[in-house]
């Protein structure tokens, strides 16, 4: 059973959520400041974290700042206040969702289950890696008239040079270290642009545009970076 970290100071809006969530199947624990949401944090390595912003002791954001160095947990922040400075920071400290009071307890649960769910995903796409065996180290990767020199980090299209910014190669050459294999888009942020990147998946697509105008003989029908749908993105070569 997944375990749910509540961290709100209001006594009935945090028994309503504990009520809600247990009622949903979680196991929940509370804390009502911000000092006793780490303590509880740092004990039970929850699977997920709802935290308000205004708290006692350390607020919402300074809570997130710190749990998001030591642990990688998902956090959905709550607020009272329906300001986009509030949303901002509190993605620039490292939450991953926010929802704005009041809000529905169907909306909450639908965003609970929603972040637990990207975790497994990324879970899952990471121990398949892990069990996957190991490729002797190459000096290029070479797909048909395509080919990726490690050595160099250089990339050659029919022998010509494809003019690549860093991101756009780190992006191909992780695509194709996984040829064959649906990368979900979240996924490919994370390793990619790393856990701590502030940004949302968006980034992906518009870096994968930018490949497919490089590497494509058709960018608007394209056979080496496939959309899968609902999925990701798949390199086919």
């Amino acid at each position: 059973m997944e375990t749910i970290l509540v961290v709100e100071d209001e006594p009935s809006l945090q028994e309503t959520l504990a009520y809600n969530l247990k009622k949903a199947g979680y196991v929940v624990e509370s804390a009502a400041d911000g000092r006793a949401a780490l303590e509880v944090a740092r004990r039970l390595k929850p699977s997920l974290v709802i935290l308000d912003i205004m708290l006692p002791e350390l607020d919402g954001f300074e809570v997130c700042k710190i749990l998001r160095r030591e642990m990688t947990v998902p956090i959905l922040m709550l607020t009272a206040r329906d300001d986009e400075i509030d949303r901002v920071v509190g993605l620039e400290v490292g939450a991953d969702d926010y929802l704005t009071k009041p809000f529905s307890m169907r909306e909450l649960l639908a965003r609970v289950k929603a972040q637990l769910r990207r975790t497994q995903v990324i879970r899952e796409e990471l121990e398949k890696l892990k069990s996957a065996k190991p490729a002797a180290p190459q000096e290029a990767l070479t797909f048909d008239n395509l080919v990726i020199n490690l050595t160099r980090r250089e990339v050659t299209l029919d022998g010509q040079v494809v003019a690549l910014k860093p991101q756009e190669y780190d992006l191909l050459l992780f695509f194709a270290q996984h040829r064959g294999q649906m990368l979900s888009r979240q996924f490919i942020l994370e390793r990619v642009w790393g856990w701590d990147y502030v940004g949302d998946s968006r980034t992906v697509d518009v870096h994968v545009r930018w490949l497919r105008q490089k590497i494509e003989s058709d960018p608007a029908n394209p056979i080496r970076i496939v959309t899968v749908r609902g999925g990701g993105y798949r390199f086919e070569g």
